[in-house]
């Protein structure tokens, strides 16, 4: 069974409002020219960004790979949340860490041997992350409880920003949140990726989310500063946790 972390109860973390909640801004929405830039923009608003990186093959997309996140490593300390939307990932691992990666999510779907490289990211120093897709199963995690440090729930369909939200995911993170509650992962927490704004985070907060990546609700064109809008989602999942307090327990 694994530690909970801080030596607070699992069930505690998840249930009120000590559960820690990160809003991870996604460079594939921000201008590819000035990606300095774009890591500037939000450092003051929170501490972890999020790096998407796309082959062609698994994703129809291509973005970028180890050299382009080394180069801007040595320009932010914030939290590198690298999330590889590759096939194989298991053959560039050691390059994405070498690069700067602090965290690692590798999809269910992208390989065969997803549970020997869940280890081998832990192997390398950086934390694992499993990622999958709306059209996977919940089930598929349940052999892998363990393994992973982050659950990855895309809420679109990966390869391209600016989707609109999946409502139908909210039932998989509310059963995935329930799954890991009951097998003693209540520390880990899900992360939810694809069309996160104002509208949907709080929804997926309260399906039992605690991490969100968001690009356009970001980094889009005439959304303003981009570290403003981190922090009009942070008010948004402020006033959703707030309002949860509240409802489970009153008085407090």
């Amino acid at each position: 069974m694994p530690e909970d972390e801080n030596n607070i109860d699992a069930q505690t973390l998840y249930d009120d409002w000590k559960r820690p909640l990160k809003i991870a801004p996604s460079l594939l929405s921000a201008d590819f020219s000035c990606l300095q830039e774009a890591l500037d923009a939000v450092e003051e608003a929170t501490d972890i960004i999020h790096l998407d990186v796309m082959d062609g093959h698994f994703v129809p997309n291509l973005t970028f790979g180890p050299p382009v996140i080394r180069a801007l490593r040595s320009h932010s300390k914030m939290m590198f949340d690298v999330h590889l939307m590759i096939d194989s990932p298991e053959r560039s691992l050691e390059a994405y860490v070498k690069a700067g990666a602090d965290r690692l999510s590798v999809h269910v779907e992208a390989t065969p041997h997803i549970h020997r490289i869940l280890m081998h990211i832990r192997e390398l120093g950086v934390k694992a992350g499993l990622a999958i897709n709306p059209g996977t199963s919940a089930h598929a995690v349940e052999p892998l409880l363990g393994a992973f440090d982050v659950l990855l729930v895309m809420t679109v369909n990966p390869g391209f920003g600016g989707q609109r939200f999946i409502e139908a995911m909210l039932e998989k993170i509310s059963r995935l949140r329930a799954l890991l509650d009951s097998r003693g992962y209540a520390a880990v927490p899900i992360m939810v990726d694809g069309g996160v704004d104002r509208e949907t985070i709080g929804p997926a907060y309260r399906a039992g989310a605690q991490e969100f990546v968001a690009g356009t609700s970001v980094y889009g064109a005439g959304k303003g500063r981009p570290a403003d809008n981190v922090r009009l989602l942070q008010e948004v999942l402020a006033e959703a946790k707030a309002k949860a307090r509240t409802e489970t327990h009153p008085g407090a």
